[in-house]
């Protein structure tokens, strides 16, 4: 790869450190994007040892580019993401996947084409990973930040997806009980009934 082929792709990938997520930060600042893939990643790489049969390198680069399609559409929450917004979003990244050099792109299709299909481990680390991540950082926020449908949704989102982990469903479970001392925190302040 050329320096200024490059630089080419790092501009493209820099809008998404200013593409904002549905939730905020615990001090109240909108997520960016790419603080939500970095901290995928690293949820990756700290969980190397509790998946030692997994390439986790794989799922590092997995969490890396699973955004990448955001910093043509922005972010649209799961729970309002349509089937339109989500061949749009492919196809404008599809486009510029196909304008870069031939080894990053390759790269990034076969590992996308892994991901969508969810058949191996690694595509199935990145999913959970991806969206108990989400989970953890609404619990991270205030919850008067929090949508009502996210109420229930922080219940319940993601446990179908580590269910084929006994260690991702302890800690499926473990954020449970973070979104439940949440919600019990904020009735006994409001006595909201949520």
């Amino acid at each position: 790869m050329e320096p200024r082929e490059l630089l080419d792709i790092l501009h493209v990938a820099e809008r998404l450190k200013d593409t904002p997520r549905h939730c905020t930060t615990s001090r109240r600042r909108r997520e960016s994007v790419a603080e939500h893939s970095w901290r995928v990643s690293l949820m990756a790489f700290l969980l190397r040892s509790e998946f030692p049969q997994a390439d986790m390198d794989k799922v590092i680069r997995m969490c890396l580019i699973h955004d990448l399609g955001e910093c043509f559409t922005g972010d649209i929450p799961t729970f309002l993401k349509t089937a339109e917004d989500n061949e749009i979003e492919e196809s404008l990244l599809g486009r510029w996947i196909g304008s870069l050099p031939e080894g990053p792109a390759g790269e990034m299709q076969a590992l996308l084409a892994e991901m969508e299909a969810q058949q191996t481990l690694e595509a199935q680390i990145y999913k959970a990973l991806d969206k108990l991540e989400a989970v953890i950082q609404h619990n991270e926020s205030p919850i008067d930040t929090w949508a009502d449908n996210e109420y229930e949704l922080n219940k319940t989102y993601a446990f179908d997806t580590v269910a084929f982990s006994d260690w991702l469903t302890r800690l499926r479970e473990e954020i449970l009980k973070d979104t439940l001392v949440k919600i019990e925190e904020e009735r006994g302040k409001s006595g909201n009934a949520n």
